[in-house]
């Protein structure tokens, strides 16, 4: 029994939303950690710190991977490390189990996003819809690790435990129905013997992927900082430690970029890099001002820009890929843009943290606020000057194995 071109389509996005639930899960229940075990901020930090750079490796050891053994089988592996580190923090009873579940989950999630991403692209019979659902599917998963996640902390029983639970069950479903996507697709056939080698952009593509990975890095970078922010926003202004309330407040850029996705997918990639970098950039501006004045309003109002921009921007820059990116070359070629990107979060996120550490959360926004700004500038001017390639062909036929 194998899988309709439909079914393995939504199950392609399925799986993009586990590994966003899946990496986002542990936000809101460290500070339970921080409590019950005493745990010093350079040891969160660590924690945090973890998941990229395991991220970043497996992205570049097993970007490609997909693109030689078959998107089913990429998926899965990457389904079975991702269930490991949501049950390491199910049964966490030591800061030891964090970081164990931490790798478990950058080395799930870099296996599993690229190949899924381009499954979606591969399966979608109209050739339409793939970027947006990509869009819609990180969307999703993020807010539910914040919204859900936040509900199960403050409301539900064994609030350290209940939220990996929930989540597991949820990822066994959607690993169970991945056994049955088709091996490969027209065109994606596996390419020979894998073995580990650098992921490489074919010359013709370089300005494209440019222009994707800076749309993907400058919303990864930007929202680095909004849920940096968002927590403390929260608890200075509104005077609660809620995780509920945190959790709403924190899904609303997801929320925004995922009703973009749908309301504006027809628009074209590059004019949606082009006019999502520019809305980024007054995005950034609104934080740093929320932050000063400790607004909750104008937080709420710069998430609402974030979202918007976010939308544009994940739309264009997988749009730009899908389109051009080769089908042998496909998930290789989405993992370079998601390897700069988390690259790109990485630094801002521990830039700040040590800024904020050193001379103050102002002060480290004052300085990192406009940097973030020059890149989403950036960013819309080589989207509007780069150069076309031809399209690559879709093939949505299954070939199995």
């Amino acid at each position: 029994m194998r899988l309709s071109t439909r079914a393995s389509f939504w199950t392609a996005a399925a799986v993009v939303v586990v590994a966003l639930w899946a990496s986002g899960s542990p936000a809101l229940v460290y500070p339970l950690y921080e409590q019950a075990w005493g745990l010093t901020p350079a040891v969160i930090t660590a924690i945090f710190a973890v998941y990229p750079v395991v991220l970043v490796f497996a992205l570049l050891l097993f970007g490609s991977l997909s693109d030689y053994i078959g998107r089913r089988a990429t998926i899965l592996a990457g389904l079975a490390s991702i269930l490991i580190g949501i049950l390491t923090f199910a049964l966490a009873g030591s800061v030891e189990w964090l970081f164990i579940g931490r790798v478990f989950q950058g080395l799930g999630v870099g296996l599993a996003l690229s190949p899924a991403g381009a499954a979606l692209f591969e399966f979608d019979r109209s050739g339409k819809r793939a970027s947006s659902v990509n869009t819609i599917a990180i969307a999703v998963g993020l807010s539910l690790a914040t919204v859900v996640g936040g509900a199960l902390v403050e409301y539900a029983p064994w609030p350290r435990e209940l939220t990996f639970w929930v989540l597991l069950v949820i990822a066994v479903a959607v690993t169970i129905v991945a056994l049955f996507m088709p091996a490969h697709v027209r065109n994606t056939e596996a390419l020979g013997r894998w073995r580990p080698r650098p992921i490489a952009v074919p010359r013709r593509l370089r300005g494209i992927v440019a222009a994707s990975a800076l749309a993907i890095t400058s919303t990864f970078a930007i929202g680095a900082v909004f849920i940096s922010l968002g927590a403390q926003i929260v608890k200075d202004v509104l005077h609660t430690d809620n995780a509920l309330v945190a959790g709403l407040i924190l899904a609303i850029g997801a929320a925004g970029s995922g009703v973009v996705s749908v309301v504006w997918r027809r628009m074209p990639s590059r004019s949606a890099i082009v006019i999502g970098g520019l809305v980024g950039a007054a995005a950034a501006a609104l934080l740093v001002m929320s932050s000063s004045m400790s607004s909750l309003p104008l937080f709420v109002a710069a998430s609402l820009v974030f979202g918007f921009s976010s939308g544009l921007l994940f739309l264009g820059g997988f749009g730009l890929v899908n389109q051009n990116a080769p089908a042998h070359h496909r998930a290789g070629t989405i993992a370079v843009v998601y390897l700069v990107a988390y690259i790109g979060q990485g630094v801002t996120a521990v830039g700040l943290g040590l800024l904020a550490t050193s001379l103050g959360l102002q002060v480290g926004l004052d300085i990192v606020i406009p940097l973030l700004t020059a890149l989403s500038i950036a960013t819309s001017i080589i989207a509007a000057i780069v150069g076309k390639v031809y399209p690559a062909t879709s093939g949505i036929a299954v070939v199995d194995s």
